[in-house]
């Protein structure tokens, strides 16, 4: 029998800071995480890749992606009512200077995605 499904209130859910200008809150499962993410005006995170496919849900603001392929760089502007899907393990930094809302899909789920400072 499979485990038992959950209810999630994200008002009741904890936020954490993982780096200047962003605050997370995350609802993780076995094999997906949901993380609802509030980036303030001038938030930037570098290039970086992970192991997750991520899925980037614009619900508030807007945002853009730098995007590192082959044929050289890229970026996508996305406000809300768009979605990016960034692959796993492909390049990819973002910028927002008006500051957004974003609902993050990673699967697999991760403690680390890219927006968390190295560890001490």
């Amino acid at each position: 029998m499979p485990s038992p499904a959950t209810l999630h209130d994200w008002s009741d859910l904890p936020t954490d800071r993982p780096m200047p200008l962003i605050s997370r809150q995350r609802v993780v499962g076995k094999h997906m995480m949901l993380s609802r993410v509030t980036l303030e005006p001038g938030f930037s995170v570098p290039v970086h890749a992970h192991a997750n496919e991520q899925i980037a849900v614009v619900l508030e603001g807007s945002i853009t992606f730098t995007i590192e392929e082959d044929s050289g760089p890229r970026t996508l502007h996305a406000t809300a009512g768009q979605s990016v899907v960034l692959p796993p393990n492909l390049p990819h930094g973002a910028t927002t200077e008006e500051g957004c809302v974003i609902l993050d899909c990673f699967s697999p789920p991760s403690e680390t995605t890219g927006v968390d400072a190295p560890a001490s």
